[in-house]
């Protein structure tokens, strides 16, 4: 019997922005769409278009990528009351995104209605309609996000009802019962979105649901137990208040625990490093117990557990690790994860089992540098190069002698003014030849790229293409302070590749230089990478 399609809708760069202390850069969101592509999601929204302007190179930006599977949706709402569809400004910056799905907001709750909206429960019906017909004419996919359904249908069932007709026979492809207040228990849900597609049996419904009352995964399951179709959530449940559905634990119930399909098994498997990956971009962790992805999802300590494990895994691992990328371990040996070294190292082009390279060693290695604040997940440059070291080909570019920051501030322009003045000063050797070069910046670490630039660019011109794309900085113990343990991150492009470092040191300058350093090698490297890979198809015949 053919699994049953549950078609996936991430709302991670809108829903999942405005969770507290969460802001995605540009170039973050466009990473995500790429990651999220891969993984299989359907449909992924981006935002408000128009409402700034990182959101409007947002929509320029990602019309150009090359998505092999997922749809980019624009997020508005419907037309304002007395405002005809046609002629509503928010509805026609929709259609400039070019966003292939659309998707519009709108009430459901007759007390919402009449008191936020300050308009009747028939014009609010007519701005329903008319809105999803007018971007249907337009050629779009739409979406009707029903908000405040659960408490509309509580409230007066006939209009709540009404307002998913007046989407349905206008067009909608999928109408969301949105669970906006996070306050719903599972078997209300699954009692309401029966009713509703009993009452609509030819409409495709979905699911958006709020954790609040920490139900929104239960909740989302219990309106695919009921007949939607379509489940929205955020990568890790991240969110406004408590947050969204975890949208990756109900992917992974779905499929395991449901007999659903919504991405396959193979890009199941991708689950935890999908989930490392956001919350790496986002600037914080996976939580620890988190299920499925969660660092100790399937750790096991001493005693009865950890000697049963290895005889009977079922027994206290409720489904494979290794089937939504985790692993198993225990928390005084771990289980080492080599083929997923393995393969990851083969993805980067360097073949451990070939060279001879143990495994096992640079697992260890890896795992060693991770306890003292390291991490991988978005550092693909960084790993590339202690991977180099493991195989005995790394050989530096360049070698420090020394550098000095200087950051030099007027205090009589006031605290707020925006005049501070980086300067760095690098001494490095390449080769035989010593090269002294200063660098000016608004930031430090500005200032000490641009003087390794200097510095190394007679000799290694391609740093030139060269362009740091974002930086981010964690402190890993928040209860040290200043005196922390500091986490850099750096992604850089050079047009063709893109690559991220790392750097860890309780000097937030040395972290930067560290990964700065990372970047600029590994950047050569992939740069001599391919100018090899450019000369052997010259030479062929």
């Amino acid at each position: 019997m053919e699994a049953t399609r549950i078609f996936t809708y991430d709302c991670t760069l809108r829903d999942g922005e405005q969770c507290e202390g969460i802001a995605l850069s540009l170039a973050d969101k466009l990473a995500i769409v790429r990651r999220l592509d891969e993984f299989g999601i359907d449909v992924i929204e981006g935002g408000f278009p128009a409402s700034n302007p990182k959101d409007v190179a947002f929509f320029r930006e990602v019309a150009a990528m090359d998505l092999r599977h997922a749809h980019i949706a624009a997020f508005g709402s419907t037309c304002k009351k007395g405002v005809p569809a046609a002629e509503d400004a928010g509805l026609a910056d929709l259609l400039a995104s070019r966003a292939p799905v659309v998707t519009i907001v709108g009430k459901t709750w007759d007390a919402q209605v009449e008191r936020a909206l300050c308009t009747t429960l028939d014009e609010n019906l007519r701005m329903i309609g008319d809105s999803v017909r007018h971007l249907k004419a337009a050629g779009r996919t739409v979406v009707f996000d029903a908000e405040h359904y659960f408490d509309g249908y509580a409230a007066n069932p006939a209009y709540a009802l009404a307002c998913v007709g007046a989407a349905v026979e206008a067009g909608a492809d999928t109408v969301a019962l949105c669970e906006t207040n996070g306050g719903a228990l599972p078997f209300s849900v699954e009692e309401v979105v029966a009713a509703t597609a009993a009452a609509y049996p030819g409409a495709t419904l979905g699911i958006h649901c709020h954790n609040d009352s920490g139900c929104a995964v239960a909740n989302t399951l219990a309106a695919v137990r009921a007949g939607a179709r379509q489940v929205q959530g955020t990568v890790n449940g991240i969110g406004e208040r408590v947050g969204n559905t975890d949208l990756l634990t109900v992917i992974a119930d779905l499929e395991l625990k449901m007999g659903a399909r919504c991405v396959g098994e193979r890009s199941l498997a991708q689950l935890t490093s999908v989930a490392q990956y956001v919350a790496e971009l986002c600037n914080v962790s996976v939580p620890a117990h988190h299920p499925y992805t969660g660092a100790s999802a399937f750790v096991h300590k001493g005693g009865l557990h950890a000697s049963a494990i290895a005889r009977f895994p079922a027994a206290y691992e409720h489904v494979r690790p290794a089937a939504v990328g985790n692993a198993a371990r225990t928390v005084v040996s771990e289980l080492a994860g080599r083929a997923s070294l393995v393969a990851k190292a083969r993805s980067l082009g360097f073949d451990l089992e070939a060279a001879g390279v143990d495994a096992g060693e640079v697992l260890a290695d890896i795992k060693a540098r991770e306890a003292r604040g390291f991490t991988y997940e978005v550092a693909d440059g960084s790993l590339g190069l202690l991977l180099m070291r493991h195989l005995g080909t790394y050989a530096p570019a360049f070698r420090l002698e020394s550098f000095r920051v200087i950051v030099d501030d007027r205090e009589d322009t006031g605290a707020l003014a925006k005049d501070a003045l980086s300067e760095a000063t690098v001494k490095i050797h390449v080769g035989k030849d010593r090269f002294v070069a200063t660098g000016e910046s608004a930031g430090p670490v500005g200032a000490l790229d641009a003087a390794l630039r200097m510095a190394i660019s007679a000799s290694y011109p391609q740093v030139a293409a060269m362009e740091l794309t974002d930086y981010k900085v964690r402190l890993l113990d928040e209860s040290q302070g200043t005196d922390a343990i500091t986490r850099v991150t750096i992604t850089a492009t050079d047009g063709t590749d893109t690559w991220g470092t790392v750097g860890v040191s309780e000097n937030v300058i040395e972290a930067s230089w560290n990964a700065l350093v990372d970047s600029l090698e590994y950047g050569l490297y992939r740069a001599s990478c391919r100018a090899s890979a450019s000369s052997r198809s010259t030479m062929r015949p």
